[in-house]
């Protein structure tokens, strides 16, 4: 057993203390022999600190496209050439999308809009939406609409929103290569108000981007930093049209690695698979990665992307014995 094992099942698995990022880059550089070792400690760890339960999310996409940030794997930027064209969605289909997602078993249904930020169209829209959502649907809400003032930050929470969404999406390091448009340092400011605002702060990234493994886990310490509830671990599924639109996925077995890694980081966290998870790990990566250290998925589409059909995840998590985690008696 390699020494950063021993090392996490005690200091992880034992006393609930995530490794540095000195012990994720020896997790993420582990030889392939021990990566069957290391996800079931990771998987073991999850159970201990997280408990068996699986979180299911739905996304909707309320402002698609047009977005003037250069995020260099987001077809969703109006300034690339990729197809996806600008469109607003109304609150009738809002409140569909909702119910279709709550019909799933989800417990979260997260709105979210292509902006650098949100303008007072977007969060009149909100408002309406959240307001109808909750008149007619059992579920609780999230959002992700950029980066915001502290004004909308309490806004937000006076709607009822519960979580926030807003990714780092790559290490501070390795930002500057992905995005030019603002800073890494803006979007944890968001995250500081949202925390500090009592919504619940859900952060991740997109693993793939370009960066070294001591970048992945550069990032895996900067989000244990961060402390979110929940980290949606994203792999890159290249979009035609973008500046990252030529590269190659990330391995299944990198993927894997990164996946215990995070969990070996973040002993308490909710870890959601998010997008490029079907290209990068397809069913039989997916079932592995849900026995190492996943206890969240999104089912049905992404915001540009398919997804598997949610029948697929719920079947796969009554085979695995994973129950779905019910609503929030707190509603």
């Amino acid at each position: 057993m390699p020494e950063i094992l021993d090392q996490a099942r005690t200091q992880v698995l034992g006393d609930g203390v995530g490794l540095d990022q000195a012990g994720v880059l020896a997790v993420l550089t582990l030889p392939d022999e021990h990566l069957t070792a290391a996800l079931q400690l990771a998987h073991e760890v999850r159970m201990r600190w997280c408990g068996p339960e699986v979180e299911v999310e739905g996304i909707v996409s309320l402002k698609t496209g047009g977005c003037p940030e250069d995020c260099h794997f987001c077809s969703q930027s109006g300034l690339f050439t990729s197809p996806v064209r600008s469109v607003w969605l109304d609150i009738p289909s809002l409140v569909e999308a909702a119910k279709q997602t709550a019909a799933t078993g989800a417990s979260e249904f997260c709105i979210v809009a292509a902006v650098r930020g949100p303008d007072d169209r977007l969060m009149k829209q909100m408002r309406e939406g959240v307001a109808a959502i909750r008149a007619e649907v059992d579920i609780q809400v999230a959002a992700s609409l950029g980066m915001l003032s502290q004004e909308q930050v309490d806004d937000l929470v006076e709607m009822g929103v519960h979580r926030y969404n807003h990714n780092l999406e790559t290490c501070r390091s390795y930002f500057p290569n992905v995005v030019t448009t603002h800073s890494w340092e803006e979007r944890w400011e968001t995250l500081r108000m949202v925390r500090e605002s009592g919504m619940e702060v859900c952060c991740g990234g997109i693993l793939g981007l370009g960066e070294t493994v001591e970048q992945r886990a550069e990032f895996a310490a900067q989000l244990a930093e961060l402390d979110p509830h929940e980290v949606p671990l994203n792999f890159l599924n290249p979009r035609p049209g973008t500046p990252l639109g030529d590269r190659p996925v990330v391995e299944g077995k990198d993927a894997l690695r990164a996946i215990a890694a995070f969990r070996l980081a973040m002993p308490r966290t909710i870890l959601r698979y998010a997008g490029g998870r079907e290209i990068t790990l397809g069913d039989l990566g997916t079932r592995d990665g849900l026995l190492g250290g996943i206890n969240a998925v999104i089912v049905g589409n992404y915001l540009t992307t398919l997804g598997r059909p949610a029948t697929d995840d719920l079947k796969l998590l009554d085979e695995l014995k994973m129950p779905v985690k019910a609503l929030s008696a707190t509603l």
